[in-house]
């Protein structure tokens, strides 16, 4: 055998080796990873799905992350398989010298669940992706029934180095207290609700007071974008910053040039030397 046979052969067995292992480990077929859930993951891959929405930063300028979004609908027998895929991706940009973190969503009764979030420790660990690549996205409000079990699967995942995102987040008292509980990393405000409703910039200042990156989902109109800067949000996404793509495609983007478009005819105002306009 040749050096370089021998090297692809010892390449490939690598990227093979965790979904082997998961699937070893957490055979159950009620958990989504029967040799058959397995087969359409790879067929998945070689399809190159349109399921990937770019996240930028507020101006456009710079690609900040990515949102896998067939986890946003998966069933529970889906959950792991398209996790799985969703970290394959976010290895594939990591191997190709492009380090776009993944925003993987997954339900809050999955979070509550120690079979699931056992399931999920062992494919971020197998997954061998550096701290700060993947980032679990809380669907939904948790609910006070399983609250406990949820904070437990959640400090657990935070444990793994795995950043901790409340999509959805409303404002409320109670995502609030969560938020400062629970440290989140970032959360994720949707832009659409705010055309008619005014703005919660005392509500967004205090998570911020707490460290948390604010996300501006569901950009479609040029009002979002202006909303989203007066919020001071940090990143931006939707139809309006750039639609869904392939991970092939997401390698080869560096910004929004709509976004740039639009901030190059809305110039910032910039103070002078003495600090008059």
């Amino acid at each position: 055998m040749s050096p370089k046979s021998r090297l692809y052969t010892l390449v490939k067995a690598w990227k093979n080796k965790p979904f082997q292992e998961v699937r070893d480990a957490c055979g159950e077929q009620w958990l989504g990873l029967s040799s058959q859930a397995l087969e359409e993951h790879q067929s998945w891959s070689q399809r190159q799905a349109i399921s990937h929405e770019p996240i930028f930063n507020s101006e456009g300028t710079k690609l900040t992350g990515s949102l896998f979004r067939p986890l946003l609908t998966a069933t529970d027998t889906q959950l792991l398989r398209l996790f799985m895929e969703g970290l394959d991706t976010t290895s594939y940009w990591y191997r190709s010298g492009r380090f776009i973190p993944g925003i993987l969503p997954v339900p809050t009764h999955a979070i509550a669940s120690s079979a699931y979030i056992d399931a999920l420790s062992d494919l971020i660990l197998n997954s061998r992706l550096p701290v700060g690549l993947v980032c679990l996205g809380i669907q939904s409000r948790v609910d006070s029934d399983i609250s406990s079990a949820c904070k437990e699967g959640l400090l657990r995942m935070r444990r793994l180095g795995v950043l901790l995102h409340l999509l959805q987040f409303t404002g409320t008292a109670e995502e609030l207290l969560f938020l400062e509980e629970m440290q989140l990393d970032g959360i994720h405000l949707e832009m659409g609700q705010f055309r008619t409703y005014d703005l919660p910039i005392e509500i967004v200042a205090q998570a911020k007071h707490l460290q948390t990156q604010v996300y501006a989902s569901n950009i479609t109109l040029v009002k979002d974008l202006e909303n989203a800067t007066a919020l001071g949000a940090e990143h931006c996404y939707g139809g309006l910053m750039m639609g869904p793509v392939s991970r092939h495609q997401t390698l080869h983007i560096n910004d929004s040039r709509i976004a740039k478009a639009i901030f190059s005819l809305h110039p910032k105002q910039h103070l002078n030397q003495n600090g008059d306009k």
